[in-house]
């Protein structure tokens, strides 16, 4: 049985302060007990030892009772066989350090040694929380069919695609002929200054949103995806740099179980047909960085402009969503990872644009800071709770640590107290 949790308030990783008052609190009893075992008289194996045992107990009960209560990153502490085999591996490297520098007095040596195995701690756990994240991503819910007028709905975001978006329209239909009448296609003109609604009108797009202002592509997606009747929700960009035929795969996925699924262009299947910069791919591997640091799933491609979520998902994802920029995408999945979603990463053909409205330089510099800004909202709990009716559950499969009131609770209503684990 998988059980999936939703997270708290702090769901993209441990409150940073907690964890290193936590961490400063086990170090001291290691280092004292250490250091006061060795001037008492007894060998450094033996104080060294017994210190590493007791600092390990210490720090179990603050990160399960301190650091990590009631967050659903507490998973790994509250596995005593993971906790062990980190602790041990650590240990080991703790009391080789220490016994290795003798030349040094035991307070100097024993906190050189506390040092490197804290680096190996803090390694081990974040790899175990991306395995674990990701295998619970992985398992397809299979939740009944949601509510939806059609079968899928495709959002296309558009600015100044006067010129263009008459053939995206036309080529999305052509390409995803085999939905026929139940298909949906959605421009969201984001405040252009040109024709591009008007444009998108005559080549017979559905549904033409229009934005009175320019906001940005994450506010576009977010208005085309609440604006969306079908059961399905897919967004691809108006330049298709990802021929829209690969979205039958996508819908495929939803229909098979999955909440989200993503494109990833770094997959081993994937097809670069035309390649990108060097300075946009290096920009793209720099947000890349920037986002493993915050988000747990280890996602090779945030930025893949590809993207599909069954419609109930979708909607509480992009109606949780802050960020109107090229970051939204990021957002997208700490929301994702923050409120227990499955989700599946496919393999893309990508043919990068040189008519992109993506500036490298300057959009990457707001990505970064917008990935700061996700990050405190977090730590602010600023994003809303999901309800556990939210989304209908798989027979057999709770999902735990969900409110029971509305489809999104409010972030400052004060949560039942949680019982002392």
């Amino acid at each position: 049985m998988v059980v999936r949790f939703v997270a708290g308030e702090n769901a993209e990783r441990p409150n940073a302060r907690r964890f290193a008052l936590a961490g400063v609190g086990a170090t001291v009893v290691d280092v004292g007990v250490a250091v006061g075992l060795v001037s008492a008289g007894l060998g450094r194996l033996p104080a060294g030892a017994a210190a590493l045992v007791i600092a390990a107990i210490v720090s179990r009960i603050l990160h399960a009772r301190y650091t990590l209560r009631g967050d659903q990153l507490d998973r790994w502490i509250r596995q005593p066989p993971v906790f062990a085999t980190v602790a041990v591996i650590a240990g080991v490297v703790d009391l080789a350090v220490f016994l290795g520098l003798s030349s040094l007095a035991a307070f100097p040596a024993k906190c050189v040694a506390v040092a490197i195995s804290a680096v190996i701690r803090g390694l081990s756990h974040r790899l175990v929380l991306f395995r674990v994240v990701r295998r619970e991503q992985s398992s397809p819910m299979r939740r009944p069919v949601p509510d939806g007028e059609m079968r899928v709905s495709v959002v296309v975001p558009a600015y100044r695609e006067e010129a263009r978006i008459a053939d995206t329209v036309t080529r999305i239909r052509r390409e995803l002929d085999v939905f026929a009448d139940d298909l949906e296609i959605i421009v969201v003109d984001d405040g252009s200054p040109d024709g591009t609604a008007d444009a998108a009108r005559r080549a017979g797009a559905d549904q033409v949103v229009v934005q009175p202002q320019n906001h940005g592509k994450g506010a576009a997606v977010r208005a085309g995806v609440l604006a969306a009747r079908g059961r399905t929700i897919a967004f691809t960009d108006a330049d298709l740099a990802y021929s829209p035929h690969q979205l039958v795969a996508f819908v495929e996925a939803i229909e098979g179980g999955y909440d989200v699924a993503i494109g990833n262009r770094h997959h081993a299947d994937t097809d670069t047909l035309v390649g990108t910069s060097a300075v946009r791919s290096f920009g793209s591997r720099v947000v890349n960085m920037a986002t493993s640091l915050m988000l747990l799933g280890n996602y090779r491609d945030t930025q893949c402009g590809c993207k599909a979520f069954r419609a109930d998902a979708g909607r509480i994802v992009m109606g949780a969503g802050t960020i109107d920029g090229f970051a939204f995408d990021i957002e997208v999945l700490h929301l994702v990872e923050r409120y227990g979603l499955s989700m599946i990463e496919l393999p893309v053909e990508v043919v990068n644009s040189d008519t992109s409205t993506v500036r490298a330089l300057r959009d990457g510099a707001g990505v970064l800071l917008d990935i700061l800004r996700i990050r405190r909202l977090s730590q602010q709990a600023r994003y809303p709770q999901r309800a556990a009716n939210a989304l209908p559950i798989e027979a057999g499969r709770p999902m735990m640590g969900m409110s029971d009131d509305a489809e999104l609770t409010d972030p400052h209503m004060t949560p039942e107290a949680e019982p002392d684990q």
